[in-house]
């Protein structure tokens, strides 16, 4: 079984961040995922927290709801800028992203 499987079955809470350093602004994430994701005036995209707040603070997260985790997934498959990390809360273990195992 996968990592990702693993977090999946395990139901593993899973939190998702966005390293603006590499974020081309494309806006991928926020037509896949607009309650997670979402491009800021800067033109970089940032997660949000649970009162719906980009969180700009370098290296924010913000859970993932799991109805959004394929949504979220699928926003770190398409990102240009391979800047989507998906981790499991417990271990921060990334499962989704460029540093996947």
């Amino acid at each position: 079984m996968s990592v990702q499987q693993e977090a999946v079955a395990g139901g593993d809470q899973l939190e998702v961040w966005i390293d603006q350093d590499l974020c081309t602004g494309d806006g991928i994430c926020a037509q896949y995922a607009p309650e997670v994701f979402e491009l800021d005036i800067d033109g970089l995209a940032y997660v949000k927290g649970p009162a719906d707040e980009l969180l700009q603070e370098k290296g924010a997260t913000a859970r993932v709801p799991l109805p959004l985790l394929t949504d979220v997934v699928d926003s770190a498959k398409e990102c240009p800028g391979e800047c989507i990390h998906v981790r499991r809360v417990s271990d921060r273990v990334e499962v989704y992203g460029p540093d996947a195992e």
